[in-house]
């Protein structure tokens, strides 16, 4: 007789969600630094050391907050630039740090200003190419910022543009919506500005520049025009002759690699299911097969020396850490640096398995889904019996999930439960057909594309029909709320993080700096401004339903949120309150949309873990300390997640 298999051992959350070990590698352009992220005294910071030796890299930031997520070297190879908000607000600052002296300036010292990075060049390596929008909320004007000084010079103010195409930070091209949706590319001329490129509505989203080689003579342009998925071209600027560099039926292109310096596309990404790539140089065809012999995964390339001698790789596996390697081209020899997260190494990790679902009009859906590792049955990538299952629903909704290490996935999947997540029609990625087909149908087809998903999952004997949740953040927020409101025998529970439940005040209160686009989320989403678009918003807003709800939620809201503002959270709360519907609300003061300080992901993740044990009856790690150093704050329902209460008056 056979001795059961042991239960795969719980993961702790803070090896998931927590601070990764090493993250985020970036070589110098003179190629004799190399940099990463990595904790200092528990905060995200910028460390950098010898190229060849990163195990002797030092910390050369001192940020004691949030953290450092975005970061890159100048050209000078002796700065460091990086970007940090206050709170979540998104108002982004630019910091230079200078590694000889240590001294690090503000470049943009401008409270309740968003500062953006607009173009780096190899040509000014003392400036960069920034936009602000100090002068008018609403645009940004265009600045060269000397990165030593921080002395900054106008190069253009914006009369109304959402964005530009620069080329050593000359200005090329600007961007202005269409009354219909879609949009104009405009060139500067003596007068004035003249039409350069028309995109309309069905292309908007899968059209436009993907920058300028070295001369400037030729750009090139992802193009879905008389045709469905985008494909890569060049065009001549002065001609205007497109010539068609790289196509596939299925997808998208997506990444792109270009020489550091000619600026010449040499290899473009694909990703229906799985990322690959198609070489367009042959000076790199060798480097891209040695390249795919290095390591398990999908690989892409993070950096690349001025001189174009070395690269960073990264290798994206569905079961491991990210690994990253340095790439000697003259050698093809791939050195081993570091994972971003040693301590799952070794651990038991779930695969996760690209599936097509077909929707109920014959769609086909391109979707990810990770089992428990001890999970097997006799058919493969089916569990022996059906499994309490959460639906994770990506964000946007204009993006995609991708196959690779997901830390929900195996969050997830490693307490119990089945994960299914799902490109509904809207997501970006597919062609301009299948992105197209979401306009105006939040809470419509793109809900059933889920509740399809769903329906799949119990058939194939994958998810137990009475133990499904559904989780998302921002657009799968909404999802959530809907969900909840509108297919209340559906799931059993939801997990609402950032999202919206009022599609009228959503678009009421967009960011200031969003405005210039809402042309594209009146085609989209609903026109707020005429009496039919608000009736549609009205419709499809989850807190006009919040009297149906009948399973149990859980909602989680930054405070300072740009995008999706504390409100939208603040009003199903209510409307569920004054009707004696539980809720559970948590509350962070000092985040934005989404957690981005570990210790406030941690925690959320702890009372979500308990929320969906208590109504799914996956495994449970305690709280322990997972709630140390975190904002977070219940003012509603800490009675309706099961030890929370004593778990806040524990911190």
């Amino acid at each position: 007789m056979s001795t059961p298999a042991a239960p795969t051992p719980l993961i702790p959350r803070r090896l998931l969600f927590g601070n990764p070990d090493r993250t985020t590698p970036r070589i110098s352009p003179d190629g004799r630094y190399i940099s990463y992220l990595a904790p200092l005294d528990g905060v995200l910071n910028v460390w950098v050391g010898p190229s060849d030796r990163p195990d002797q890299a030092r910390p050369v930031t001192r940020d004691t907050q949030r953290g450092i997520r975005e970061y890159f070297w100048a050209y000078t190879s002796a700065h460091v630039l990086y970007l940090q908000d206050q709170a979540g607000d998104e108002n982004w600052r630019i910091f230079s740090v200078d590694l000889h002296s240590g001294e690090i300036r503000d470049l943009t010292p401008l409270a309740g200003v968003q500062a953006r990075v607009e173009e780096v060049s190899h040509r000014h390596p003392d400036e960069i190419l920034v936009g602000l929008n100090d002068r008018e909320p609403q645009l940004h004007d265009l600045y060269r910022v000397n990165i030593r000084t921080g002395e900054r010079q106008l190069v253009l103010e914006n009369p109304g543009f959402i964005g530009f195409e620069t080329h050593h930070y000359e200005v090329r091209l600007a961007q202005t919506m269409t009354p219909d949706g879609g949009c104009q590319f405009l060139k500067p001329t003596r007068g004035g500005w003249e039409l350069f490129l028309a995109i309309g509505s069905a292309d908007v989203l899968t059209t436009g520049p993907a920058g300028f080689d070295e001369t400037g003579r030729q750009l090139y342009l992802l193009d879905s025009r008389d045709r469905d998925t985008t494909a890569l071209f060049s065009m001549d600027i002065a001609g205007g002759a497109k010539t068609l560099l790289a196509e596939d039926p299925r997808a998208d292109a997506g990444d792109v690699e270009r020489h550091p310096v000619t600026k010449v596309i040499q290899a473009v990404s694909f990703n229906y299911d799985r990322r690959r790539w198609q070489v367009l140089d042959e000076a790199v065809a060798a480097d891209f097969a040695a390249l795919a012999d290095v390591a398990a995964g999908d690989f892409s390339i993070v950096d690349r020396t001025l001189d174009d001698q070395h690269w960073i790789v990264a290798y994206d596996l569905d079961n491991g850490p990210q690994r990253f390697y340095r790439y000697d081209r003259a050698q093809r020899a791939a050195t081993y640096l570091f994972t971003n997260r040693r301590a799952l190494e070794d651990l038991p990790l779930a695969g996760m398995t690209p599936v097509i679902i077909v929707a109920r009009d014959g769609r086909q859906l391109v979707s990810y889904i990770t089992l428990p590792a001890d999970a097997t049955g006799s058919k493969p990538n089916r569990p022996a019996a059906p499994l309490p299952t959460v639906l994770l629903v990506h964000g946007g909704p204009w993006a995609r999930d991708e196959w690779g290490y997901d830390a929900w996935h195996q969050w997830l999947a490693n307490r119990g439960y089945a994960v299914l997540s799902v490109n509904f029609r809207g997501s970006t990625g597919f062609g301009k057909v299948f992105v197209n087909a979401g306009d105006r149908e939040w809470g419509g087809r793109m809900h059933t594309d889920l509740l399809d998903a769903v329906a799949w999952a119990v058939q194939e004997g994958i998810a137990d029909r009475q133990r499904v949740a559904i989780m998302g953040g921002s657009y799968g927020g909404y999802a959530t709320l809907w969900a909840l409101t509108n297919s209340p025998d559906v799931f059993a529970c939801g997990v609402d993080i950032v999202g919206p439940s009022n599609l009228l005040t959503l678009l009421e209160s967009l960011p200031p700096y969003w405005t210039p686009m809402i042309e594209l989320f009146a085609a989209r989403v609903g026109d707020h401004r005429t009496n039919e678009g608000r009736d549609l918003l009205r419709r499809r807003s989850p807190l006009t339903y919040a009297g149906q709800i009948q399973r149990p939620l859980l909602i989680g809201q930054g405070a300072n949120d740009p995008r999706v503002k504390q409100a939208e959270s603040d009003q199903i709360v209510a409307a569920m309150r004054s009707r004696d519907i539980p809720v559970t609300y948590v509350l962070y003061p000092d985040e934005g949309h989404g957690f981005a300080r570990p210790e406030n992901s941690l925690s959320f993740n702890a009372i979500a873990e308990a929320f969906l044990g208590a109504h799914l009856g996956g495994r449970c790690e305690p709280v322990g300390a997972d709630f140390e150093g975190s904002s977070v704050e219940v003012p509603v329902g800490r009675e309706h997640v099961p030890g929370l209460a004593e778990s806040l008056a524990a911190r």
